[in-house]
């Protein structure tokens, strides 16, 4: 049934933010050079290593770090990364990734395939087993403001209690996120 969800849902809000994403990826190529998309290696289900689309917020040459792990991070961003980060546009292409099937609309977020740390606690808890999300119980809950630690305990409790219903609640309270720009460290 997520996947019957997934499919439907991402695929049809691809359709319709065609015209925004075509416009996302014009400013992106105006305001800096460099490709459109920046292709990440995420960590998902089962920890197997997928390539995640993202349009590109950071300068060519940024290390594939989490942002909060870059010596100066502002200093990083692209003239509009800013804006896409705090906007969340940056995620948009990650339909794609959904529509393929190797993300859902909601799970826990997919590491950096060198974020150690959090692909040990996730292990332990049992949450690997899940497919990563564009969004989660994490995200509506502190996003990056959050400790690692606290991050993967919301991460298991959404394994837990995870259902149709809690999942639109979480997408819910993601538009609501998004529209306040809360808990957007970068």
């Amino acid at each position: 049934m997520k996947r019957l969800f997934d499919l439907i849902v991402g695929t049809c809000a691809a359709l319709v933010l065609l015209l925004p994403m075509a416009l996302v990826a014009l400013a992106v190529r105006l305001t800096s050079r460099g490709p459109v998309l920046y292709w990440s290696e995420r960590v998902g289900r089962d920890n197997v290593i997928f390539k995640m689309p993202k349009f590109r917020s950071m300068r060519i040459g940024t290390p594939a770090l989490a942002t909060h792990l870059l010596n100066d991070p502002l200093a990083c961003l692209t003239p509009i990364g800013g804006f896409l980060r705090q906007s969340s546009l940056d995620e948009l292409p990650q339909l794609w990734s959904i529509v393929k099937g190797d993300m859902s609309f909601v799970g826990p977020r997919p590491a950096l395939f060198n974020q150690s740390d959090l692909i040990e606690l996730r292990k332990q808890l049992g949450v690997h087993k899940l497919l990563p999300g564009l969004t989660g119980w994490a995200q509506v809950n502190g996003r990056d403001e959050l400790a690692i630690a606290d991050k993967v305990k919301l991460d298991a409790e959404y394994l837990q209690r995870r259902s149709l219903g809690f999942d639109l609640r979480i997408l819910w309270l993601t538009l609501v996120k998004v529209l306040r720009r809360d808990g957007v460290a970068h």
